[in-house]
């Protein structure tokens, strides 16, 4: 009798560690989850602060294109008043009166008046378009030789002028003047260019006019081309 009972008692703990390793193996079995996931209330909240420079209109606040303090502008470019295309123009800040687009204008050069061993040529901007806009500034201005390599360094700024703010109308024009020792007068080295490339104030796209006014300086004692700013007319 007491070896039966000592088989009994080997039998039942024989039984509870079959049951134990049983639960362990379902427990794994689920990804050792031994219970449901906790649910988690409510949804993300959203980022503070101000992550765009649109006001609660929806507009964006962008500097206009002189520097000057901002103006509300929808659908406009940061570097322009608004955006254009064939002299249609969108945004509240494209209104008439900001300034003109290199799509807006032609360029042209001028007769030579020439003085006191300078050749002095205007350059012409022409309001193509169908709105008013404005130019103010000096022009960007590069000689090149027929497969567009620049000819000479930049033109340089001419010292001692204010810029205004010139009015365009459809059809009116502006001019800067753009100057140069004559050659034969300085001993500059020289280039014939075949053309001049123009860039209204503010713009980045160039304007091409054919050059028929033969060599300029490019190189050595007084080769330095100079502008001015922007008047209204065409500098005749």
């Amino acid at each position: 009798m007491a070896h039966t009972s000592q088989s009994l008692r080997r039998g039942a703990a024989l039984l509870a560690s079959t049951v134990a390793a049983l639960g362990l193996l379902t427990a794994c079995g689920n990804g050792g989850q031994g219970k449901s996931p906790e649910s988690v209330s409510g949804t993300a909240a959203p980022a503070t602060g101000n992550a765009s420079s649109a006001d609660s209109s929806g507009t964006s606040a962008v500097p206009s294109a002189d520097g000057s303090s901002p103006a509300s502008q929808t659908g406009a470019s940061a570097t322009g008043g608004g955006s254009s295309t064939g002299g249609t123009t969108t945004g509240t800040a494209a209104a008439a009166g900001t300034r003109c687009h290199t799509s807006e204008l032609t360029a042209s050069v001028g007769t030579d008046n020439p003085g006191a061993g300078q050749e002095n040529f205007p350059i012409v901007l022409t309001n193509k378009s169908g709105r008013t806009c404005t130019v103010r500034g000096y022009p960007g201005a590069a000689f090149v030789n027929a497969s567009g390599t620049q000819l000479g360094p930049d033109p340089q700024r001419e010292s001692g002028t204010t810029a205004t703010t010139v009015t365009l109308k459809p059809g009116q024009s502006a001019w800067a003047g753009l100057t140069f020792s004559n050659p034969e007068i300085s001993g500059a080295k020289t280039a014939t260019p075949a053309a001049l490339l123009v860039t209204p104030p503010d713009e980045k796209d160039s304007l091409k006019v054919t050059w028929n006014n033969g060599a300029v300086p490019v190189s050595g004692n007084a080769s330095s081309v100079r502008l001015n700013v922007f008047s209204a007319g065409t500098g005749v």
